[in-house]
């Protein structure tokens, strides 16, 4: 059987004292050996160790140092039970052992009048040093730490003075209980080994071993550096004394306790006292609860029997809104019918309105016919009046010719008689040709007249043509509105007569733009940007990219191929999306130049023109017609 604690699971510390019974009753019947011969002795917890012959003093140090220290619980539990085998066991083999093992059976409590370094310290001596660059060295504080982590020590201190490393050192050790355990178990260490402080004064050639025991008065009071650092870093104390002061703090501690726990009591009892009046106001709070939750269910039914009464009212009242929507369907089909009748009226006076336009064009080209030759008669006055004036100032310069070649000394009579017979020959001839200017200016004045009379008959029956042709326009106008705003929804989808938004752009070109110039994962995301953002440009009335050319003698306004925007955009995104935005400007031009925003139009998608009522009603009737025979 082996009883080796790393084959074995682990202990708590509470099952200490268990596991100390259940070994000692191993060792007391024999199952474990301990006695090899008379005088020596082995561990039976410690086969794998090199020291396996003991005698009985060292077995019995060796038992109590591992029952004490800082070992696994198990490993304690054994030499713990080893320990007292011997104690009880064993006692009569030797009675200087029996000595020994009282004293070590009481490490922590020695002679009363013993006085130790407290806080409790350790002490050093015969560290190993060697002579270097002029002065000693040896190990540091933290590897001597190392060494006696066994013993939980808090910190070694080497000591040191002008030559070096003196070869000493001092343990600190906790101040409490468990300190002095650790500090004796270090001391009782030391004593197994007899490396302990008796065994260093007995000693002339101490070897090169390290001897240790715990410091008390008399290194206190020595000289050198071991009693100038205990003096500096601790005091003398019995255990008396910090036994009676350990007491003094626990009677203070114990009444202070004490008043604590009265206090406690106060507290507890004005806890107990709210706690009685909280349970009664929640007691009351219950009952008003339940009281709640009584009338909050008597309103539940009441509210629950209105909301019956409200669903039958209802119900109810859907029907008669479902009668009155058959009667409404019923008057929608007479409707339809009278707006078939009002279509097919509406082409018959179209097709009037067309004769009479022809008719009026003929009197139109009458008219400018009249209007040329009117101008041409006026040109022909215009150069008889001018001939006239030239004849008049060739007279008037052949008279003043005259009248200088006269002689002075002509008599006034023979001037005046002269004057006479040319003022004769010129009404003469004045008379002629005014008389035949005045009878073609009459002429031609009658004829203009007549003319004017023969226009402003035209332009009577013009005018009225034109109301007349309005009129019908506007009714068709608001037809065509009121099919927009009233069939959105049997007109939407792939129909082949439809409803289409005059000058909005289609965002499929600028998907595939944008898929051929970037990733098809921002590819949608940039296509919608880059369409809302030409849409934005497309409603800003600033940007006009028209020029106007003359189409038969009719001004038309055409797109600015060398538009910078266009430009820029054509190079940017391509024709397609080039050809989607001019389509736009120009639908939007035509329909709504002023406010730029887009207008809803009946459309013919299959031959990409403006659809005409008798599409879009003869349309609509085939699909009324198609879903009654489904139903």
């Amino acid at each position: 059987m082996n009883y080796s604690s790393e084959e074995e699971s682990e202990i708590s510390e509470s099952e200490i004292d268990d596991y100390e019974e259940k070994f000692y009753l191993h060792l007391k019947d024999g199952k474990l050996k301990v006695k090899n011969t008379d005088s020596i002795y082995k561990c039976p917890f410690c086969a794998g160790k090199k020291k396996q012959d003991y005698n009985y003093k060292d077995l019995l140090q060796h038992a109590n140092g591992v029952g004490t220290s800082n070992r696994k619980a198990k490993v304690k539990a054994k030499h713990l039970a080893l320990a007292r085998y011997l104690k009880n066991d064993l006692a009569e083999a030797s009675s200087s052992s029996m000595q020994l093992m009282i004293v070590q059976h009481h490490p922590f409590k020695p002679k009363d009048e013993d006085q130790f370094v407290w806080p409790w310290m350790g002490i050093l001596v015969n560290v190993p040093t060697e002579y270097k660059n002029g002065r000693y060295v040896g190990e540091s504080g933290n590897r001597l730490k190392e060494q006696l982590s066994r013993f939980n020590p808090l910190k070694v201190h080497a000591l040191w003075n002008y030559r070096g490393h003196t070869g000493n050192a001092i343990v600190d050790f906790n101040k409490d209980w468990t300190g002095f355990k650790d500090a004796m178990a270090f001391e009782n260490y030391y004593d197994a080994q007899h490396l302990g402080k008796r065994d260093w004064n007995e000693r002339r050639h101490q070897g090169t071993e390290i001897y240790g025991w715990v410091a008390r008065a008399v290194d206190y009071n020595s000289t050198g550096p071991i009693g100038d650092h205990l003096r500096k870093n601790g005091d003398l104390k019995t255990v008396d004394d910090l036994t009676t002061e350990e007491t003094r703090k626990t009677d203070k501690l114990v009444a202070n306790l004490a008043s604590q726990i009265e206090v406690k009591n106060k507290h507890l009892q004005e806890l107990e006292c709210k706690y009685n009046e909280t349970t009664l106001s929640l007691d009351r709070m219950m009952e008003d609860r339940d009281k709640l939750l009584r009338a909050y269910n008597e309103e539940i039914q009441k509210m629950q029997c209105i909301s019956r009464d409200h669903s039958r009212r209802i119900f109810e009242e859907n029907e008669k809104l479902r009668a009155e929507l058959d009667s409404k369907r019923k008057e929608l089909d007479v409707r339809r019918k009278q707006l078939d009748k009002l279509a097919v009226q509406n082409e018959i006076e179209r097709r009037k309105l067309d004769v009479e336009k022809q008719k009026n064009a003929m009197k139109d080209s009458s008219l400018q016919l009249a209007s040329m030759e009117q101008k041409k008669a006026d040109k022909n006055v215009l150069r008889l009046v001018e001939e006239q004036k030239r004849e008049k100032e060739a007279a008037l310069r052949k008279i003043l010719q005259l009248e200088k070649q006269l002689d002075a000394k002509q008599k006034l009579e023979l001037e005046i008689q002269q004057l006479r017979g040319q003022l004769q020959v010129m009404k003469h001839m004045g008379g002629e040709e005014d008389s035949e200017v005045k009878k073609k200016v009459e002429e031609m004045s009658e004829q203009l007249k007549e003319k004017v009379e023969e226009m402003e008959d035209l332009e009577v029956l013009n005018q009225t043509l034109v109301v007349k042709e309005r009129k019908s326009n506007d009714e068709l106008q608001e037809a065509r509105k009121e099919l927009i705003s009233g069939l959105k929804e049997m007109l939407s989808g792939r129909t082949l007569i439809g409803i289409k938004r005059m000058g909005e752009l289609d965002e499929k070109p600028f998907q595939t733009a944008c898929k051929q110039r970037c990733s098809k994962d921002n590819a949608d995301v940039n296509a919608i940007m880059l369409c809302s953002k030409w849409q934005d440009e497309l409603r800003k009335p600033e940007w006009h990219p028209f020029k106007v050319i003359t189409v038969d003698g009719k001004p038309q306004e055409i797109i600015q191929e060398d538009d910078e925007k266009l430009q820029a955009l054509k190079e940017d995104l391509g024709d397609e999306v080039y050809k989607v935005v001019t389509t736009a400007l120009l639908e939007m031009n035509e329909y709504n130049p002023s406010g730029r925003y887009v207008i809803p139009e009946l459309w013919n998608f299959k031959e990409g023109r403006k659809a005409t009522l008798k599409e879009v009603i003869q349309y609509i009737m085939k699909q009324w017609k198609t879903h009654k025979r489904k139903r």
